[in-house]
């Protein structure tokens, strides 16, 4: 007999017989392979961004690009399956389909390709060639519209229609990740600076795509009672600063955002405003000078996205330095640099963009070689 499919269930979840014994036996090994994959690469390495020692001031990355998918969404994504999967909306043989034409889209389709499910990414034709060509590199399969804000309903409609799973990461985030622990991101960069001098951050900087990373490790140092404060830092073209400095999730903003991966049109359900102690609105240029100043310092590629944190967390160094509070920051290395080589990396790509990263570059600059910010360091 059937199991009557709960109200709370996404549309296109297939109504089958949960207590089936072959369903239950797929069910199991299913999560056997996605547990094994954290098993194998839950842990991501802690680097250290050389700062003088005198300045008492220590600032780290935590490197999600050593992911097998390379990037922080790998740990989305096995979230995400995970949730799925116990909830009964992922099911042998039907598609799991996700509004994504990035990182995640490319985690996901691993995670698919893993315990044998299509996986179909929903994505604006716009989508550049070496995203297509990544999730297709991972079994995956791509999904065009024509107007990228369709890509939502399209997703839903789509797993209707073919009785598959639209796993829709803007929701799920937030909730699909265990905060009190379980190895995930916090817990991890707790554990690995135990030995450190500063072993408990003033500040942990992140960005904001779908907003579960920030959720997971605000949530985490509240739960552990500790005094480190979290900033999210957000891209030009992205709502989520102007939400919570207004109080007002409904905002919504028309154009997209230049650094991948993060900054959205709307603010997403995953966002937990009330969670996070503090914004910074941060402009592309300086994201773009910021991952440049990276590769200069520790010999390291970056995406976008970690440029837009790493700018944040130098501010916030350069705050401590100034009011001569010793402490210890951490922030993201999202993913690698080498799928922005024509964007971030490239000038004719800033000329073409009216990006002028020189004045942010010299701000770097002044802060690495004399520990002053110019003019007023704080946002």
């Amino acid at each position: 007999m059937a199991t009557p499919p709960s109200a709370r269930e996404p549309a296109g979840t297939l109504d089958v017989d949960r207590s089936d014994p072959e369903y239950r036996a797929w069910l199991a090994e299913a999560v056997r392979q996605v547990q094994a994959d954290a098993n194998r690469s839950a842990d991501t390495h802690l680097l250290r961004f050389p700062l003088p020692a005198a300045w008492g001031v220590d600032l780290y990355l935590k490197d999600e690009s050593t992911h097998p998918t390379g990037s922080l969404k790998h740990r989305l994504a096995r979230s995400l399956f995970l949730y799925g999967l116990c909830n009964g909306w992922i099911r042998p043989g039907r598609p799991v389909i996700e509004a994504s034409s990035g990182s995640t889209a490319v985690s996901e389709a691993y995670f698919a390709q893993l315990i044998g499910v299509p996986f179909i990414a929903v994505m604006p034709r716009t989508t550049s060639a070496e995203k297509i060509r990544l999730i297709e590199f991972q079994g995956g399969r791509c999904h065009f519209v024509d107007d990228p804000r369709t890509v939502y309903e399209e997703s839903a409609a789509l797993a209707a229609r073919s009785g598959g799973h639209y796993m829709d990461q803007f929701t799920y985030a937030e909730r699909a990740t265990d905060w009190r622990g379980n190895n995930n991101i916090a817990e991890s960069t707790y554990r690995q600076l135990a030995l450190e001098r500063h072993p408990l951050p003033a500040w942990i900087v992140a960005t904001a795509g779908t907003g579960g990373t920030s959720a997971t490790l605000a949530r985490y140092v509240h739960y552990m009672q500790y005094a480190t404060r979290i900033c999210v830092a957000d891209p030009e073209n992205s709502c989520f600063f102007e939400g919570w400095t207004a109080g007002d999730t409904g905002v919504t903003c028309a154009s997209g955002s230049r650094i991948e991966g993060i900054g959205r049109p709307r603010m997403e359900p995953s966002f937990v405003p009330g969670a996070v102690d503090r914004m910074m609105k941060v402009p592309d240029a300086a994201s773009i000078a910021a991952v440049r100043a990276l590769e200069r310092v520790i010999g390291r590629k970056a995406g976008g996205s970690t440029g837009t944190g790493l700018w944040s967390a130098l501010k916030i160094v350069a705050e401590m330095l100034a009011a001569g509070q010793p402490g210890s920051v951490v922030t993201l290395l999202c993913d690698p640099g080498d799928r922005y080589l024509d964007k971030y990396y490239s000038d004719a790509w800033l000329a073409e963009q009216g990006l002028d990263i020189a004045p942010y570059t010299a701000t770097i600059e002044s802060l690495l070689t004399t520990g002053k910010w110019p003019g007023a360091a704080g946002g």
